[in-house]
């Protein structure tokens, strides 16, 4: 692809560096902001800066967040001793479409993978049980990918709370959803989520 101006250029090389954006598609939107009023593109350009500059990660739930505490963990509404444990911060936007669950999250920061060098200590497994004991939580439900390296999760984390009072459900797994919570369509996603199975019985099986 051959440029007249190195100043597109750049902007598409960086555009095309996005998940699932090629050089034409990122030549498509790189043209597209060509054409918008400079205040528009200043409007883009300082919400991306921003985010990168002020984002932050929830202390207790490990949820993106723009203060200490998100606005999920500081809902009065939503339910205090439920907490629906997921791998990323996409899980949450995606159980949240579905408007068919109330509690809280907790954003583990991935699963664990042996292969990929990724190992519970990695992961948001220790404030886990420590939230479980102080917040004294009453149910937890799992949420994870019905992958190998999910189901190997569940077991670990099912093993570290089995001493605590706490009920340990997970996601019904009968309706399958090409084995990534963000990709299941909100429907099938908040059904798993209403028909969610205790742990145990599936962990004896």
């Amino acid at each position: 692809m051959i440029f007249s101006s190195t100043l597109i250029e750049n902007c598409v090389n960086e555009f095309s560096k996005l998940p699932g954006i090629g050089k034409k598609s990122a030549l498509r939107l790189v043209l597209h902001l060509l054409k918008q009023d400079k205040n528009s593109i200043d409007q883009f350009a300082n919400a991306m800066t921003n985010m990168r500059n002020q984002i932050q990660f929830c202390r207790q739930c490990h949820n993106v967040s723009d203060h200490e505490i998100c606005k999920i963990c500081t809902d009065f509404s939503r339910k205090k001793k439920q907490v629906c444990v997921v791998e990323s911060i996409r899980d949450v936007m995606a159980i949240e479409a579905t408007q068919q669950y109330n509690g809280l999250y907790h954003v583990l920061g991935g699963i664990i993978s042996p292969l990929d060098g990724i190992g519970p200590e990695q992961l948001k497994i220790t404030s886990l049980i420590e939230r479980i004991t102080q917040e004294e939580i009453e149910e937890m439900i799992m949420a994870l990918s019905p992958t190998l390296e999910g189901d190997t999760t569940t077991y670990y984390i099912t093993k570290k709370a089995q001493h605590l009072k706490v009920k340990i459900t997970t996601i019904s797994k009968g309706v399958a959803f090409g084995g990534e919570l963000e990709y299941a369509d909100e429907l099938t996603l908040a059904r798993s989520i209403l028909h969610r199975l205790p742990i145990v019985d599936i962990i004896s099986n």
